[in-house]
């Protein structure tokens, strides 16, 4: 299958050039790479004259054109008409040399219509030992491997909030498991893929594109088109693509907008996936949000980063009373 890696950046261009050098130490080589660039500056572009890549195109876009999903939608224009499956990563990871083989090979199945990987570096699940009883609030076992959960994670299953369905799956609440799955080379089907690490079968675009509710960084817009590409095919993760994800600081909006953002989008995405929520979903939605803000304003005095953790979670209280407005 032919293939295109499109890469939407904004003003990092030493991840970039990182990203693109384990490109280019794939086994399987796209048959394109569209750099979409959001820059201010010129110095991606710079970057990329001096560290030519093979069947790269660069686009640096202006204004109108500027924000993940816009940018992923200039991408997706791009692609050429024989390109049959289109690759999303983002610009601060790093593959494995056989992410490509082994993705494309996921779409042998015909049922697949989207495909997502594993981030190595922040996987956290190992095997479960026999000879220990784990307390299933704060474990969650999944085959032969158990996950520690996190502190919003204890305090969700002692409240009876944590999510009754498997890794990637949204509840009809929202809210769904975090903990990604353990790297058994099995594929599983999920209705929500990453967007660091995402493809999909080119056919989808002429029936959907990324939405344009979402803009600028774009929080929450790769659940959003997951869910949509559901009418399609099936979702699944593929725990062979192996790659790192390193979470660059740089480019990502402040602590408040990223606060508004989750609350905001969130909402928005559960209800592409529950347009009509019955009373207890629409609680449990609720009970949980402000449940993760009191943890956000806790990190206040449990964390060194203390600005931040106060102005997120007070843009999280101001998008959900705009909600209730």
């Amino acid at each position: 299958m032919k293939f295109t890696l499109i890469v939407c950046t904004y003003m990092r261009p030493e991840p970039l050039l990182r990203l693109l050098q384990s490109v280019q130490g794939q086994t399987l080589y796209p048959d394109e790479i569209i750099i979409i660039d959001g820059s201010l500056n010129q110095e991606t572009e710079a970057l990329l004259k001096r560290n030519p890549f093979q069947n790269l195109s660069y686009f640096l876009v202006s204004e109108e054109n500027r924000g993940l999903t816009r940018q992923r939608n200039f991408g997706i224009s791009k692609v050429a008409d024989t390109s049959e499956i289109v690759c999303f990563l983002d610009d601060d990871t790093v593959l494995e040399p056989d992410y490509f083989k082994e993705l494309i090979k996921t779409f042998e199945q015909e049922n697949i219509i989207g495909t997502g990987g594993v981030a190595v570096n922040e996987n956290k699940w190992q095997l479960i030992d026999k000879n220990k009883k784990y307390n299933k609030k704060h474990y969650y076992l999944f085959e032969k491997f158990v996950y520690k959960e996190g502190q919003r994670n204890v305090i969700r299953n002692y409240l009876g909030l944590q999510s009754n369905l498997g890794p990637g799956k949204m509840p009809a609440f929202s809210h769904s498991r975090t903990c990604g799955f353990p790297l058994t080379d099995k594929i599983y089907e999920v209705d929500l893929l990453i967007g660091m690490a995402m493809a999909f079968r080119k056919s989808i675009f002429e029936n959907i594109q990324f939405s344009k509710y979402f803009e600028d960084y774009g929080l929450y817009e790769d659940a959003d088109f997951s869910l949509r590409a559901l009418a399609f095919g099936k979702n699944v993760i593929n725990t062979k693509v192996k790659l790192y994800h390193f979470h660059e600081a740089s480019g990502r909006p402040n602590q408040f907008q990223y606060g508004k953002m989750v609350v905001k989008n969130g909402f928005y995405v559960w209800r592409v996936k529950n347009p009509n929520p019955v009373f207890k979903d629409k609680f449990k939605w609720h009970s949980i949000t402000l449940l993760l803000t009191l943890i956000r304003f806790s990190n206040i005095f449990t964390t060194t980063k203390r600005k931040e953790a106060f102005t997120e979670a007070l843009g999280r209280i101001v998008a959900w009373f705009q909600l209730l407005n």
